[in-house]
């Protein structure tokens, strides 16, 4: 089994555990075991890479640090910009307690979360000190690298800026920032699991690792904006709401050690910042038990999901669907895509991107140009980066982490697998697509006025072609029927071919708008098209999708 270098630094301390009332060796013997599959697991951040390599010798969570001291990056501006330390601090590691419990709720609740101990080791001879002791020392390794890796460029920058006191000041505000994400953390599962049962904190938990590959796709927008704010004059004035963010307090602790400012407000927030990690930490201890058992939700998973979908599905699938077989894998596409973890987890973030993009476009254009001027022009095409989603989409429609059902296709009575791609193609359209789509046109609406309504008519036209074209590229599987673990990475190179394609449908539409009836022709073109298409291009029998398969 792999060694580790933590291992090693912890031997040097193997009599103090002892002492401690820990068997050493059986708890090394843990922890490298809890280690290795750290390394084998897929952190969030590669969520949108290609096939996974977490086989032989590679390290994915090593592997993610790189990524996590690439973002760390977008702190440095803030620490050297000045000496306006509360802004410059709690901006600093406001951001730090973002990611840092992002990524501690998203990669490593399976540590926090863990109840495999309680059933596979303390049934064993091993007594109770021993196990608590892996799983601390485990969660510290982890926030450990985690936060080295996240601080080390800010921490140098701080060194040389401004020198050995607020190096080692900021140091201390890391680790009582820690500890403050992991008592908050397992706080919030403590809450949820009071009043909740453990499919909800799956969900929430799922919904945090979107949340994440979101922000971090995102931030790097805000990393060319952040240096703007440098020529910024930023005052701070105290208010009394301003006590319940963490992030204050550790700015202000800079101010009034650094600087000398001893005004109320910066003492107050100083000992919040001191007081609230330690006294946290051992209501934490207190409730131990309570969350110990609280955790025993997790192992029941609840058949409930308090969701109820069927009457909105069949009567959605009446209008868009043209056969029982199709309103039948409509419905069923549709559960898939809002149920399962892992297909949500690798989709929803194009989601994400798809509602952001064309408003991300749109605010570096009113940076240069007056709204007025915007308005009248023919910047809403930019709504054609909401079709961004479509290739990434229908590529995974083939994947799930439930693929061994697959077996169920081969009991349908079907003459063709046509009914199961159209109905999951538009069950995709209907759940994920069109709410991000209407939602961004009733803004451009207001933004732009009712004279853009037939383009955004013919944009939704153009993205129904376009669905069924990214459709016939990509290699034909049942729906849900492969591992995610055959993702290929030359799919990547289809997709970008497929995003051109899609600047070409933009371009047709943009030139069809300086003739006069332009855009109403290219409307009924993409009509006629769609009809044809729509019927035609599902026409796939049984032996060429295995012949492809």
């Amino acid at each position: 089994m792999r060694e580790f270098v933590s291992l090693k630094v912890l031997d040097r301390f193997q009599s103090l555990f002892e002492r401690l009332g820990v068997d050493y060796p059986l708890m090394r013997k843990i922890l490298q075991i809890k280690l290795t599959i750290d390394g084998r697991r897929m952190p969030t951040i590669f969520n949108q890479s290609g096939k996974r390599t977490g086989a032989g010798d590679q390290n994915n969570f090593v592997k993610s640090l790189g990524l996590y001291a690439l973002m760390g990056l977008v702190m440095v501006p803030f620490v050297v910009m000045g000496d306006n330390y509360m802004f410059q601090m709690s901006f600093v590691l406001g951001l730090l307690m973002f990611l840092v419990m992002t990524s501690l709720i998203s990669d490593f609740s399976t540590v926090l979360l863990d109840i495999r101990d309680r059933h596979i080791i303390a049934s064993k001879p091993v007594n109770r000190r021993t196990i608590g002791m892996a799983k601390t020392l485990h969660i510290l390794i982890y926030l450990f690298f985690l936060t080295g890796a996240l601080c080390a460029a800010p921490m140098i920058a701080a060194m040389v800026k401004h020198g050995v006191l607020f190096f080692l000041l900021f140091v201390v505000e890391i680790v009582l920032t820690d500890v403050l994400i992991v008592v908050v953390t397992a706080f919030l599962y403590m809450l949820i699991l009071k009043f909740f049962d453990g499919e909800k904190l799956k969900d929430m938990i799922n919904n945090v690792q979107i949340i994440l590959s979101i922000a971090i796709t995102v931030g790097y927008q805000f990393i060319g904006r952040s240096f703007d704010l440098m020529q910024l004059q930023i005052v701070f004035e105290p208010k009394w709401w301003q006590a319940l963010i963490p992030p204050l307090w550790y700015g202000a602790t800079f101010e009034w050690l650094l600087r000398g400012q001893a005004t109320p407000h910066f003492i107050v927030f100083t000992l919040l910042a001191l007081a609230t990690p330690i006294v946290s930490i051992l209501i934490y201890i207190r409730l131990m038990p309570f969350f110990e058992r609280s955790l025993q939700k997790l192992a029941n998973d609840s058949a409930k999901k308090g969701r109820e979908h069927s009457r909105w599905l069949n009567f959605v699938s009446r209008f868009v669907c043209s056969g029982r077989e199709e309103r039948t894998f409509f419905r069923f596409g549709s559960l898939m895509m809002g149920n399962e973890r892992e297909f949500k987890l690798k989709v929803y973030p194009s989601l994400g991107f798809s509602i952001v993009f064309p408003f991300i476009f749109f605010f570096n254009v009113l940076r240069t140009q007056p709204f007025s001027e915007i308005a009248a022009s023919k910047w809403y095409l930019n709504i054609y980066f909401c079709a961004l989603l479509i290739p990434t989409v229908v590529m995974m429609l083939r994947y799930s982490g439930k693929h061994k059902g697959a077996w169920l296709y081969k009991t349908m009575p079907l003459s063709s697998p046509a009914p199961i791609f159209r109905g999951t193609i538009k069950a995709f359209l209907v759940r994920l697509f069109m709410p991000v789509y209407l939602i961004e046109s009733v803004i451009f609406i207001a933004l732009f006025g009712a004279r853009i309504v037939p383009d955004l008519i013919v944009v939704a036209l153009s993205v129904l072609l376009y669905t069924v074209i990214c459709f016939l590229t990509f290699r034909k599987a049942l729906p849900f029927s492969e591992s995610f673990e055959a993702v290929k990475q030359n799919d990547g190179l289809v997709v970008l071919l497929l995003l051109l394609l899609l600047a070409l449908f933009a371009g047709v539409h943009l030139a069809s708008t300086f003739v006069t009836g332009g855009v109403y022709a290219y409307m009924a073109l993409l009509v006629v098209l769609n009809a044809v298409v729509w019927r035609k291009g599902f026409a796939i029998s049984w032996n060429a999708l295995r012949d492809k398969g």
